[in-house]
């Protein structure tokens, strides 16, 4: 049995849920809009079991084949956000269990929590990438406005972004920010060199890999419409090496589902910015035509590596 654990309405995880109804997969979905009628039982032996209840339907972990996890801040859904101390002290109790369990379940998980982990610290995860041989932007983090001043100058066209995990829209400095570069005194900023080129968004689902090409004059395309800018994505080809590298780089991290950030310089150098653990895949799917979803609920059901 597939263990789906999201919320029903989420684009990517209801595509995951359709093609496992169409394989005739059997799953059953932990709801996490639920959380506030959910326990788990934990039973430590040799393997990590137990039971989780939502309201009276019953899962008993020991069946669980596989698990499928885009889970949000449940801090912040309705009936919880306004809810108390205790109630969220409540839900974090049983958000950890069930997290601990995914760490330690047996079978295939998308994906465990510490192979996510890295993608809470871009730095960290920047050098993980540069081991698997793609280049990395040459990046700056500080809270120091003349270190961040003097980076812009030696580079000339420098973009910033979030440090960490949390999505952010990732901008390019212009005279207007001059001013503002005071303010990273009061919040670690990460800066780094402009690479153009062509961005090409890498999916990897097990072994398999589908490039999307992203045409786009925007600094950050996921925003293009918001800038005036426009953006056009479509099914694209890698060279044996470079999708030879993709895999490697999210077997390393241990992501059996991936997002990964390239650019393609004029030259023909391949960086990459990130790699997402959870990716918001119907996006690109519904552009390209790739069977993003109906692979990853293959390997879910064993029937793709």
């Amino acid at each position: 049995m597939i263990l789906l654990w999201g919320m029903p309405g989420d684009e990517p995880f209801d595509a995951v849920r359709a093609a496992l109804e169409w394989r005739k997969a059997p799953y059953t979905l932990l709801d996490q809009r639920r959380v506030l009628q959910q326990r788990l039982e934990l039973e430590v032996g040799p393997v990590l079991g137990g039971t989780v209840w939502s309201g009276e339907e019953r899962v008993p972990l020991d069946e669980v084949s596989a698990v499928y996890t885009r889970v949000y801040d449940a801090r912040r859904l309705p009936g919880v956000e306004d809810a108390g101390v205790a109630v969220h002290e409540r839900v974090r109790e049983v958000e950890t269990a069930l997290w601990s369990w995914v760490e330690e379940a047996p079978g295939r998980v998308v994906n465990r929590p510490a192979a996510m982990a890295s993608n809470g610290s871009k730095p960290f995860q920047a050098a993980l990438i540069e081991a698997q041989g793609f280049r990395v932007p040459e990046t700056l983090v500080t809270t120091d406005p003349s270190a961040a001043l003097e980076f812009w100058e030696r580079h000339g066209s420098v973009i910033y972004k979030s440090v960490s995990g949390v999505r952010s829209i990732v901008s390019r400095l212009g005279p207007e920010h001059r001013e503002r570069l005071r303010d990273v005194t009061w919040c670690p900023t990460q800066f780094q060199a402009y690479v153009p080129g062509q961005d090409v968004r890498v999916h990897v689902v097990g072994d398999e890999v589908f490039p999307a090409e992203i045409v786009s004059d925007a600094v950050d395309y996921r925003y293009a419409r918001r800038s005036g800018s426009s953006v056009e994505l479509r099914a694209g080809l890698l060279d044996i090496d470079v999708a030879e590298r993709c895999r490697a780089l999210a077997s390393a991290l241990g992501l059996h589902l991936a997002g990964l950030d390239l650019r393609r310089t004029p030259e023909g150098e391949w960086f990459c910015f990130e790699v997402n653990p959870s990716p918001c895949f119907t996006y690109y799917e519904h552009h390209t035509g790739h069977p993003i979803a109906a692979t990853l609920a293959a390997f879910l059901a064993g029937a793709q590596k």
